[in-house]
């Protein structure tokens, strides 16, 4: 079998998201995800990716990863994680693994090991159906700030109801079966001084919005508090004193991650799980943050850390210094699935990312088929491969490009 030629498809309605398609002589199509600056990864793709693919027996993956981060084209160490090269890598890598499982006709999940687990614990990012699909300044800042006006909550809105009402939101995804939920309430504050200070307001009304859902639902709801890394460590510590009698289910990318010994230190100061990086959790990464102990939970995103191949090594790392597993996923369908064949073949895996309404939003506009998820647990599936493909509906759009080499 060999490759015989690759696309990308970006839809502008949803331009954050790149697709790959690795077309082959058997007639097998991989599909591929990334996610984020799409002009500059499609550009990757067509002009180093490509070229050294086509032709190319696609079930060499390991092959093939270790070619694109080593040999082709520029050596690019200095850009280890989260780059436009280790982007599309990650893109094209997911399509490889997407064809091997094909071709042998067997789910993802089974070239990985089989299943580890008869379902997985989902908890919900409360984001709305918009947040992150489009390209915007703005990315991480789709929060109501100091004086803005709540917006209104419009159905699934899971984003302007963390901060409109957070207790309401808690009881509605309990309703749901969903026992565990992830919210940022403190953003909006980091801004005013590049995460060195939060004033005594901003800690206040941010804590008061956790407090929020403890008085609504009690214990039965599990808290995640994310930090987006936009604070350091002095506030980031001052932040997490003022949270520690809420109970919560752990503290996200408090700080930079790149700074090592202030993440150990934080993670030395506080009572709550760490977990962290969907910003740089490479593999190299990891190894370094879990030899000094500073995470208790790895949250690397696979879509722009190296797909599968990365993904696979990167739990295992884990389960190595006896650590848990949490893929990061607040992007796209195609890593929806991918952290699912990866958690379910993982035996330290803890708990699953999902966005509601992304599930039951702008993901069924994209993919054929979506993973089952019932109160509040998602479920293995047994089609071959990645186990879904992009609708024809979506690649006839008029605001769809698809560009193909070979």
């Amino acid at each position: 079998m060999k490759i015989t030629a690759l696309e990308t498809i970006h839809v502008a309605e949803f331009s954050n998201l790149v697709w790959v398609h690795l077309h082959t002589d058997a007639g097998i199509v991989g599909l591929g995800e990334t996610f984020r600056n799409s002009d500059a990864v499609v550009t990757y793709l067509h002009e180093t990716v490509a070229p050294y693919l086509i032709g190319k027996d696609p079930r060499q993956v390991e092959r093939h990863a270790d070619a694109l981060v080593n040999r082709v084209g520029n050596h690019f160490f200095g850009y280890p994680s989260r780059s436009i090269e280790y982007r599309g890598n990650s893109a094209a890598d997911l399509a490889l693994w997407d064809i091997k499982a094909k071709a042998l006709g067997v789910p993802l999940h089974e070239l990985l090991g089989g299943t580890c687990h008869d379902r997985l614990r989902v908890y919900n990012t409360c984001a709305s159906d918009g947040y992150n699909k489009q390209a915007r300044a703005d990315i991480n800042s789709a929060q109501i700030g100091p004086g803005d006006a709540p917006a209104p909550v419009g159905a699934l809105d899971d984003l302007a109801a963390q901060h409109a009402d957070p207790g309401a939101l808690a009881e509605s995804l309990l309703a749901d079966g969903i026992t565990a939920m992830k919210v940022w309430p403190f953003d909006a504050y980091a801004t005013e001084s590049r995460g060195h200070h939060i004033s005594p307001e901003g800690l206040e009304t941010g804590v008061a919005k956790l407090r929020a859902i403890r008085d609504a639902v009690g214990s039965r709801m599990d808290i995640m508090l994310e930090l987006h890394s936009l604070w350091h460590l002095s506030a980031a510590l001052q932040i997490a004193r003022a949270v520690d009698d809420l109970g919560l289910y752990w503290l996200e990318d408090p700080i930079d991650t790149a700074n090592f010994d202030d993440l150990a230190r934080y993670r030395d100061a506080v009572n709550a799980r760490v977990t962290a990086s969907e910003n740089l959790g490479s593999v190299k990464w990891c190894k370094e943050a879990l030899q000094r102990g500073a995470v208790d939970v790895v949250s690397s995103d696979l879509v722009w850390l190296g797909g599968v191949t990365a993904g696979r090594r990167i739990a295992a790392l884990a389960e190595a210094f006896d650590r848990p597993v949490a893929f990061h996923d607040c992007a796209g369908p195609v890593g929806f699935w991918t952290n699912l064949h990866l958690l379910f073949a993982a035996p330290n895996a803890l708990v699953m990312e999902s966005v509601r309404a992304y599930t039951r939003g702008f993901y069924r506009d994209i993919l054929t088929e979506l993973p089952r998820i019932e109160n509040g647990y998602a479920f293995a599936d047994s089609k071959p491969g990645l186990g879904a493909a992009l609708k024809p509906e979506l690649l006839a759009r008029p605001d769809t490009v698809i560009r193909r080499t070979g």
